[in-house]
């Protein structure tokens, strides 16, 4: 019981490691004018768009919609990475 418990307290330590390090991961995307930054935790850094890309409201708007879609995805799968580490070395929980 005693090792259950110690395991549990050294996952939620990792958690939290983890969060510390996604919350400073940054994650850029940019296409044709727009560029967006995320950290890992999938909070919105920076939004940058030129006067290019302001000329026409729907290229903006999908523009807008792709950038965010694939940071988000980026964040999501650095964040799977590290959990991955974390998991496979907890017994019963990784491969």
């Amino acid at each position: 019981m005693f090792d259950k418990a110690k395991e549990l307290y050294k996952l939620q330590r990792e958690a939290r490691r983890i969060k510390g390090e996604l919350k400073n991961t940054h994650i850029e995307s940019e296409n044709e004018g727009v560029k967006v930054v995320i950290n890992g935790e999938q909070e919105v850094i920076s939004i940058e768009i030129s006067a290019e890309a302001m000329q026409d409201q729907k290229k903006l708007e999908r523009n807008l919609k792709d950038c965010f879609n694939k940071a988000i995805k980026k964040s999501q799968q650095i964040g799977a990475e590290l959990m991955k580490d974390v998991m496979g070395g907890m017994p019963g929980l990784g491969q």
